[in-house]
């Protein structure tokens, strides 16, 4: 796909209980790289293929949970143009100041119909350790923990997800890769892209507002999720599912919870998309199979466990 207007997503921030046991957690074993703290404790933390500044925020707080989610767009032009198409829908814009992320340009925020923050950015600046990019090795340097790559999607729980879909489809240009219907027919939960991959963002009906169910973080293979699952038993790491496969997405996966009881997820694979590719549609009486494909049933936790 040729990649235009919204590029892919580029920083999520979330709530944790214990700032000291989140880094650990991110840092020493889902493998990201600290990059440093804000002047109000905020913790920045990347991938280590990733190039941008920082992917994932840590913000100390009493409750934990999900404060907002960003893409990236094309340039400083194309975030005024989304300025005004979203305007002109109806949706209310706030415009952030550079700055406020450390390495960030401007952003423009809003609030969807299910209740979670969105931001949009075109600049950012580059990490003071990227990825080789002359005569490159895989590796900058050696991967620990999990080896998580990037931050690559994020899961949301709450009302009116069919609105959020007008939206993203409307005023951003993302493409519904797939989704499951209920029993009457309702649209029960969507999974959104705007690149080649099956989903930058998902979001699943829930009676209550602005819940997290996942940030999720791309390793290699196969191989890299049984790594993960070895990581998570050696660190007695609360496990959800996993590991398995999605029939939705196609990908490899493990759910399991940081110390403050975000859900995360490791995830590899899943298919290509492009946006002629018509819409994949999973019945309700489906949906275990369609979640967790070898086991082709939900379990309680899974579905209920949000912040």
């Amino acid at each position: 796909m040729a990649m235009t207007g919204v590029l892919r997503p580029g920083l999520a921030q979330i709530r944790v209980l214990d700032i000291d046991a989140a880094v650990k957690h991110y840092v020493e074993h889902v493998g990201l790289m600290k990059v440093g703290t804000c002047g109000d404790g905020r913790v920045m933390l990347k991938g280590r293929d990733e190039f941008d500044h920082h992917s994932l925020v840590l913000r100390p707080s009493d409750q934990a949970g999900f404060d907002l989610f960003a893409f990236k767009v094309e340039s400083d032009e194309a975030l005024s143009a989304f300025e005004k198409r979203l305007t002109a829908y109806g949706v209310e814009v706030t415009p952030v100041a550079a700055g406020e992320q450390p390495g960030f340009g401007r952003r423009i925020a809003f609030t969807l119909p299910s209740g979670h923050r969105i931001d949009l950015y075109a600049e950012v600046a580059r990490a003071d350790e990227i990825p080789d990019v002359e005569n490159p090795y895989i590796w900058k340097s050696v991967p620990h923990g999990m080896g998580a790559i990037r931050m690559d999607h994020i899961l949301l729980y709450g009302p009116d997800i069919d609105k959020n879909l007008d939206i993203f489809e409307n005023c951003l240009d993302f493409k519904l890769a797939e989704k499951v219907d209920d029993p009457e027919g309702n649209v029960f939960a969507i999974w959104l892209t705007c690149s080649n991959k099956a989903h930058d963002i998902a979001f699943v009906r829930h009676p209550e507002p602005g819940k997290l169910h996942h940030v999720a973080f791309f390793i290699e293979d196969w191989n890299a999720i049984g790594h993960a699952a070895d990581v998570m038993v050696r660190e007695d790491i609360a496990i959800d599912l996993g590991p398995t496969r999605h029939g939705i997405t196609r990908g490899q996966t493990i759910y399991f919870f940081d110390p403050s009881g975000n859900r995360n997820e490791v995830f590899a694979g899943g298919y290509t998309f492009y946006p002629d590719d018509p819409v994949r549609t999973w019945s309700f009486d489906q949906v275990g199979r369609g979640i967790f494909y070898y086991e082709r049933a939900l379990n309680e936790r899974f579905l209920g466990v949000v912040t």
